[in-house]
């Protein structure tokens, strides 16, 4: 069947530019693997539209509801999300088909006149939406003898720039994979090494969902998977879980790939958790094989979480988000 005959594929995304942008670098590679043409279809979301703080909406979901109930309606064949906004819990009737290799996982910094972290003044207004984010920064600052003021925004990356560039904050700190995406890396003034700010589990990957029982989709889809993101990132969602936090929940993971040359040897699994004003970090890592399985990688959060737990993870918090 040539490509004038084969009807498009709709993808289900976000309005936003940052997800159109995602949305269409997948809908590019899936034209490749399919020979169909695909066409975007945009849905907004409840956590697009709402102005609350993500943290008092739940976090978990606002944007992802809508997307899924266009799925299951069959308005669209999938749906592409930023991994770290999906719920932890597999939806029964869709399935996770491809979670492509990931972006860049760090936390950057856009501040004023170009300031490095360690730059900036004392009592500096720093500003996120990410409870998180604010655990580890100011315990950072903490750390070093200092005092920053983490205000809290939403809206999307031209608002929250726009906040440094107005001078009402002095920074803002932004997913790294997110400005990679829109070709705005360049405003970028520190990247925020993984040993200061851990990202939130699945910052910097994507993930392609569509219906279970759409065989030769899942399919198609399945080639743009790649093992070891899709290993990493099942790691760092089920120390998710098994803390039963939400993603406005203050938790850090990340996992990465030891590798001996070209190899890869081994996977680090690092979580942190704290208080939003950072005098309380709990902080670990565990190190195992590279997972072969889902189960492996489950496992290896199951496990660490545990520990974190055992150091009194969970009283730092605050409301858990189911």
């Amino acid at each position: 069947m040539s490509e004038q005959q084969a009807p498009a594929l709709r993808l289900g995304t976000r309005r936003s530019k940052l997800a159109m942008a995602q949305s269409g670098h997948v809908a590019e590679a899936v034209r490749r693997v399919t020979g169909r043409p695909v066409e975007l279809v945009e849905i907004t979301t409840y956590g697009d539209t709402s102005r609350e703080h993500l943290a008092q909406i739940g976090g978990t979901g606002v944007f992802v509801a809508a997307l899924r109930d266009a799925l299951l309606r069959g308005e669209v064949d999938f749906a592409v999300h930023s991994l770290k906004d999906l719920p932890t819990a597999q939806h029964p009737d869709l399935v996770l088909a491809a979670v492509p290799v990931r972006e860049d996982a760090r936390d950057v910094l856009v501040a004023r006149d170009g300031l490095r972290f360690d730059e900036l003044p004392e009592g500096a207004r720093v500003g996120t939406g990410s409870p998180r984010r604010m655990a580890q920064l100011n315990a950072y600052a903490r750390s070093h003898g200092r005092t920053i003021e983490t205000v809290p925004i939403r809206g999307n990356i031209d608002t929250r720039v726009g906040y440094v560039q107005s001078g009402e904050l002095d920074a803002v700190v932004l997913a790294a994979a997110g400005l990679n995406r829109i070709d705005r890396i360049d405003e970028v003034t520190d990247f925020l090494s993984v040993d200061t700010v851990l990202p939130a589990p699945g910052q910097g990957a994507l993930a392609v969902e569509c219906a279970a029982d759409n065989a030769d989709l899942v399919a198609a889809l399945a080639e743009l998977d790649d093992p070891f993101t899709r290993a990493a990132v099942t790691a760092e969602r089920s120390l998710l879980a098994a803390l039963e936090a939400g993603c406005s929940a203050p938790v850090g993971a990340l996992a990465d790939l030891q590798a001996d040359g070209q190899i890869a040897k081994e996977m680090r699994l690092r979580g942190v958790v704290g208080t939003t004003d950072g005098s309380t970090l709990v902080q670990l890592s565990t190190t195992g094989p590279v997972p072969e399985t889902h189960d492996q990688a489950m496992a290896l959060g199951r496990e660490l979480a545990a520990e974190m737990l055992a150091k009194g993870a969970a009283g730092l918090m605050g409301e858990r988000a189911h």
